[in-house]
């Protein structure tokens, strides 16, 4: 039996009755499905009952979870109470803002949230910002907690009840031993990129994911290659040994003049990645991250 009661379990609780199922509650969140049902089994074995009535169809409550959620919403509600209210008493909470970034964000973004700040000084507002870069896991769990003020990750999942915006986009290049040298007008459609496996590196940053999605938004079957890149420039260097191919936003190449070329949709578009901000509009924070991210996609 399970020994304790676990916070986390409670907000994946909350989230499968949102979405009305576990596959759509683990996405929404930003962890994997197993953890996410394993979490809400341990918990209903605590409990004694279960929460949940499973189905083909989905989950709903039982008449148990019924009554259960609106206390489990409670106990929420009055941690993240505490957390913001630690966070207003904190002497530095007034002077700082702090920002999670993924891995995976062009540099020169991260340089415009400091333009923006300094903009945002003349209008008599002044914060100091603190960076942390992280992986996706991470910064959605610091997020939630209200470890940091706002993350700024690739545009590759939802998470539930925060706000979102986007704030920069930026091409993806294809690269494989035979793609040109730092030509504009080297373009490839999508379907013709399937023929060799793609290197991959760790779903932590966001580039998997978005690998993934794109070859099956597409239709286009993706053969990954078996083993995996530890970092960007060693995706790009067996890319270009002919170990199989790969996809980087072009600010990732570890020169201008790399062999790469852009890809095409079926409208003729190039492909893009796309980078939003994402905060609790809740938090105390709230209209000093709106402030920043408004000059932030303004720039």
């Amino acid at each position: 039996m399970a020994d304790r009661m676990n916070l986390e379990a409670f907000r994946y609780v909350r989230e499968v009755a949102e979405c009305g199922s576990f596959s759509a509650a683990a996405r929404a969140y930003g962890v994997t499905q197993p953890a996410l049902s394993n979490g809400v089994a341990k918990l209903e074995e605590y409990l004694g009952n279960e929460l949940f009535a499973r189905s083909p169809r989905g989950v709903t409550l039982t008449d148990f979870g019924e009554a259960i959620l609106p206390r489990i919403e409670s106990a929420l509600d009055a941690v993240d109470g505490i957390t913001i209210e630690m966070n207003r008493w904190r002497p530095s909470a007034d002077d700082v803002l702090r920002v999670g970034v993924s891995p995976l964000i062009n540099s020169a973004l991260v340089g415009r949230a400091y333009e923006a700040a300094k903009a945002a000084e003349s209008g008599g507002w002044s914060k100091q910002l603190v960076l942390r870069e992280a992986d996706l896991a991470y910064l959605r769990s610091a997020l939630v907690s209200g470890e940091i003020d706002v993350m700024v990750v690739p545009s590759v999942e939802p998470l539930g009840r925060f706000e979102h915006r986007v704030v920069d986009s930026e091409r993806m290049v294809y690269i494989e031993p035979t793609a040109p040298r730092s030509d504009d007008d080297a373009t490839i459609p999508l379907p013709e990129i399937t023929g060799h496996e793609m290197i991959l590196v760790p779903d932590t940053c966001g580039l998997t994911k978005f690998t993934r999605d794109l070859f099956a938004d597409n239709g286009l079957p993706l053969h990954e290659y078996s083993g995996a890149a530890s970092g960007y420039r060693v995706l790009e260097d067996w890319a270009q040994l002919g170990l199989g191919a790969a996809l980087l936003p072009e600010s990732k190449l570890s020169s201008p003049e790399s062999p790469h070329r852009y890809m095409t949709d079926d409208e003729g578009l190039t492909v893009e990645i796309f980078y939003e901000a994402v905060w609790n509009p809740t938090a105390t924070t709230a209209p000093q991250v709106r402030e920043l991210v408004e000059q932030m996609a303004a720039v």
